[in-house]
């Protein structure tokens, strides 16, 4: 290999390095007009570069996940001599995780958190639009508790419990898959729990006109009111925009009815401005029932979309706001 970079830079005027590996390739597989193959290697590469991007992307939430979870692994095995059943033996793990999603959120969406005076002291049940990833969600909750201190638990689809490496993140975070009762009692006990009543059929499916899929779900409803707590609307600005999927192939949701996973692929992972908008709360009435609850919180969820959301959706746009220098109000 050595004679053959030495012939390459021979003689007055040496060959430029493409020109080189394609003299090699050619003595080595005797092969003639390879620089033509490897030309119209590059030039394929060059043309859906963009279209391999925007599926790489993603991965680095992926990858952001599975680092979580190695820094949850190595703080359990520094600290699990010294009070391993404490109730504060997270504490210093989370204080990490959250300062890492918050960095992120900063560097990457230049992340902002409004209306955060509409969270009561007590406890309160979040309930938010569902975006495409839970993503926004994690950055609220980070920020929550870089600013205050304060957690906020998460009901969470089945099938993440599933995820392999999953289950000390979720343990760790309190994320809960249900049932009623469990929602119930983690708001008794003082706590703030969000819930997206879209779900999973609501990131899939949803797009850039940001269209609500809670169908006639009630359940959430119910869970405040048997805990008399308020409810708290929630939206993401450009959540859309970050990441899309294509639930717009028909057979692509069919097959999800069918066996309720997400089939769908998504893409994106673009730097594009992110801002979460807490709404007032709905306070907890008696004599409120489960149906107009749901209703209720829907109106305001949609109010947020309507007030911080230009329709429909732009990734330019969302791209561009990230070099604003005004500050958006609450």
């Amino acid at each position: 290999m050595t004679g053959g970079n030495e012939s390459c830079t021979a003689g007055p005027i040496s060959m430029s390095y493409l020109t080189c590996l394609t003299y090699i390739l050619e003595e080595w597989t005797g092969l003639e007009n390879i620089g033509d193959y490897l030309s119209y290697a590059f030039y394929i590469v060059w043309v859906l570069f963009p279209l391999i991007l925007v599926f790489v992307l993603p991965g680095v939430i992926v990858v952001l996940f599975y680092v979580s979870i190695l820094v949850l692994h190595i703080y359990k095995r520094k600290n699990e001599l010294k009070e391993a059943y404490s109730q504060d033996f997270w504490a210093g793990a989370g204080e990490t995780l959250a300062t890492l999603w918050d960095v992120h959120g900063r560097i990457w969406h230049g992340y902002e958190l409004h209306g955060v005076k509409n969270l009561p002291r007590g406890p309160g049940l979040v309930v938010f639009y569902h975006g495409a990833t839970p993503v926004d969600y994690i950055y609220f909750m980070a920020r929550l508790h870089v600013m205050q201190r304060r957690h906020c638990s998460v009901v969470a689809d089945h099938f993440v419990s599933r995820l392999p490496g999953f289950k000390i993140l979720l343990d760790v975070f309190g994320v809960l898959h249900g049932p009623k009762e469990a929602c119930v009692s983690t708001l008794k006990k003082g706590h703030l729990l969000a819930i997206a009543p879209g779900g999973v059929r609501e990131a899939l499916f949803s797009d850039e006109t940001y269209t609500i899929l809670w169908s006639n779900r009630k359940g959430f409803a119910q869970v405040a009111i048997d805990a008399k707590v308020p409810i708290i609307p929630m939206f993401t600005q450009n959540v859309r925009e970050g990441f899309r999927t294509l639930g717009g192939i028909k057979i692509l949701r069919v097959l999800y009815e069918r066996i309720r996973l997400p089939v769908v692929p998504l893409y994106g992972g673009f730097p594009v401005k992110l801002r979460t908008f807490i709404g007032e709360p709905i306070p907890y009435e008696p004599n409120m029932t489960a149906e107009e609850l749901a209703a209720k919180t829907q109106a305001a969820v949609q109010a947020l979309i309507d007030k911080h959301q230009k329709i429909p959706g732009n990734i330019f746009r969302a791209l561009m706001e990230r070099f604003q220098t005004q500050k958006k109000d609450d």
